[in-house]
């Protein structure tokens, strides 16, 4: 995650201010070009909040479809800031292009969305609040039995064609789930996108790659290039598990961007803006390429 250093008031304009500026600037532009491309796909967008029992309770969602005809199913996984506009606005993207999508409140068992966006949050104060919310997704066998319950509700749509195979996506702590949900149910599952993922590959015996045996779907890791510099052997082991396991993937790593660069509201940190256009539109035809083969 990034840090939002705190604004000082000053009389003369300082380099955080700027990029400060540059970062909001930057952000109406991206939901301006999301909006802009649902609307240029020519499929009208219905969005409807839900809500869907779990065995913990009951999750708040947004599904987002075509307002006609049945479409192959995507569930998105959130980041850590959770169901908010920026996410919403991937969905309706999607939705444009004749998907049915849920995106849920991944945090139900603890609070309701809607959340604000992350450009408002300043993650070093706010982390105290933000880490229980991870760890209640987070914690051994909730991701699994939330996906269970997120895509039977899916199935049970009229507006999603169940002879097409679903497609998930994450970002951040997102695309570790992504990859635990293709393993939980991977004869519905068909593509997973993971950007900027979160904790896919540690030592312990619960790693998300060790999970590639029970995946069937194709999947497709987009590595940010400050996460890769951290983990450096993070793409090898991934690339040697779903290798091992022989389960396709590609594994690629963003050299010009940030961890959370493909979310337009992600937080600025001591530099640039973090949200990278260029390469959140590249990781979007990835990602739009992997659902037009394997959702097939």
């Amino acid at each position: 995650m990034t840090e939002d250093p705190k604004n000082q008031q000053k009389n003369e304009a300082q380099p955080g201010d700027i990029a400060r500026r540059e970062f909001v600037a930057s952000v109406a532009a991206g939901l301006a070009a999301t909006a802009g491309t649902a609307a240029a796909a020519g499929l009208e967008v219905v969005e409807t909040d839900v809500e869907i029992k779990t065995p913990d309770g009951t999750c708040d969602a947004a599904f987002i479809r075509p307002k006609t005809g049945s479409h192959p199913g995507v569930l998105i996984w959130p980041d850590a800031f959770g169901l908010r506009p920026s996410m919403r606005d991937m969905a309706k993207r999607l939705a444009a292009d004749g998907y049915s999508v849920l995106v849920p409140n991944p945090f139900y068992r603890i609070s309701k969305a809607p959340y604000t966006d992350a450009s408002k949050i300043d993650f070093a104060t706010e982390r105290a609040k933000i880490t229980p919310l991870m760890a209640s997704v987070n914690a051994p066998g909730n991701c699994e039995k939330d996906a269970v319950a997120y895509i039977g509700f899916l199935d049970a749509q009229k507006e999603v064609n169940k002879s097409k195979k679903i497609g998930t996506q994450g970002y951040c702590m997102g695309g570790a789930l992504v990859v635990r949900t293709a393993a939980a149910l991977p004869n519905r599952v068909g593509a997973g996108g993971s950007f900027h993922g979160g904790n896919l590959v540690n030592d312990t015996p619960n790693s998300p790659h060790l999970l590639a045996p029970k995946i069937k779907a194709q999947m497709y890791f987009g590595i940010a290039a400050n996460d890769d510099k951290t983990q450096p052997d993070a793409k090898d082991k991934l690339k040697e598990a779903f290798a091992a396991a022989k389960v396709p993937a590609e594994i690629e790593v963003y050299s010009m961007s940030q961890h959370g660069w493909c979310v337009p509201d992600m937080p600025a940190g001591n530099g640039p803006p973090i949200y990278n256009k260029p390469d959140a539109e590249r990781a979007w035809g990835k990602l739009a390429a992997l659902y037009k083969k394997a959702l097939a």
